[in-house]
Order: C-alpha cells, then sequence, then structure tokens
C-alpha cells in the first residue's frame, strides 16, 4: 500500500554511512568492540544495571550481543555505543526503534557504577543527541525509565529531554509492572545550555 507522505529520511540513510565516533569532552562514544565483553558482562553483575534492563548476561552472550549491533545497524533497526573515557568502558548508550521514515529514535544507557557521579550519562546523551539531529536529522528522540529510577530521570532532564508523561504499568521488571517516565527532544528544541 503507497504511502501519502515523503519519508522523514530515506532508507539508506543509516546503513550506507560508517558508525562514527561520536567525541564530547572528555568521553567517546564508540562502536562495540568484541574485545569489550568481559566488561559488559561485568557491567552486567551491578545490581542497578540488572534491576533497570532486567537481565544479566555471560561472556558468550555479550559476544553476541556485541556482534549483534553491526547487523542492527545494518538493518538500520538500532545503533549502540560505547562510552568510554579514562579508564576504558564507563558505560553504553543507544538508538533503539529507529524509525527513519518517521525521523524518530527511542535512546537507552546505562553507566558502570564507577562512572557514576561524573555527569557521564548526561554528557553522553548531550553528544548523541547532537549527532542523531544534527547528522543524521531525526525528528524526535525519546526515553523512558521506571518512575522509582530518580537517577535516570535527572539524566534526562540535564540533557534537555523534558517528561511527557507517565505510561501507567509501561514496563515489566523482577518486582511486577513499573509506571514508566516519557521523556522527549525534538530537533527544533534548544539545547539544554541555550
Amino acid at each position: 500500500m503507497p504511502r501519502l507522505l515523503t519519508p522523514h529520511l530515506a532508507p539508506g540513510s543509516l546503513a550506507e554511512r560508517d558508525q562514527p565516533d561520536i567525541t564530547a569532552d572528555d568521553i567517546t562514544l564508540r562502536p562495540w568492540r568484541l574485545a569489550d565483553a568481559a566488561d559488559v558482562t561485568g557491567a552486567f553483575t551491578d545490581s542497578a544495571i540488572r534491576v533497570w534492563h532486567a537481565r544479566s548476561m555471560d561472556e558468550g552472550e555479550a559476544e553476541a550481543w556485541i556482534a549483534s549491533w553491526r547487523k542492527r545497524w545494518n538493518d538500520e533497526a538500532d545503533a549502540g555505543w560505547a562510552i568510554t573515557g579514562a579508564g576504558g568502558l564507563l558505560g553504553q548508550i543507544s538508538l533503539r526503534h529507529i524509525a527513519l521514515e518517521e525521523g524518530i529514535a527511542s535512546i537507552s544507557y546505562w553507566v558502570l557504577p564507577a562512572a557514576r557521579g561524573r555527569r557521564v550519562a548526561p554528557r553522553a546523551l548531550t553528544a548523541l543527541t547532537g549527532w542523531a539531529f544534527g547528522t543524521l536529522g531525526l525528528h524526535r528522540l525519546q526515553l523512558e525509565h521506571s518512575t522509582a529510577n530518580d537517577a535516570s530521570c535527572r539524566v534526562a532532564v540535564k540533557a534537555g529531554f523534558p517528561a511527557e508523561g507517565t505510561r501507567r504499568g509501561g514496563a515489566l521488571h523482577a518486582d511486577g509492572h513499573h509506571d514508566m517516565h516519557l521523556h522527549a527532544r525534538l530537533a527544533t528544541d534548544p539545547s539544554p545550555d541555550a
């Protein structure tokens, strides 16, 4: 069935380019490498990451997870980066559920315990937002977090993603369904430092 609208971004807008490194201050977002598998496995032993992302991962699963990012990029479905800095891996950030036709993507992130409290997540989110709007050309970025996850809420607000509302019972966690805050930013919104 033909669409009556011109797509916001044409197919190939992501897959036809190499996944970039994105640098901001003293952190770099870079594509995942198989050498990161042990660090990813370690990340999923952290109680906060396990609670909010509702999974664990052994090294073989981490290797498969890392390897899957190249295919997801080529399929224009998702794009994931390792957040790195002095001392190595600091966390992860990704564009999820990319809809080029609509110009929309969701964002997920986590930060390792040793990197928390250093504004790693809001700086990474700001850097990825700048690339997604300025280079890729997306129109809207959104993220969700449990209403019980105050730290993630602070990250979103610091990076210029105002809260839009609450999805009641929107995600299943180990202790049951959680209400989820929805935050979003449009390409036309002012930057958080403006």
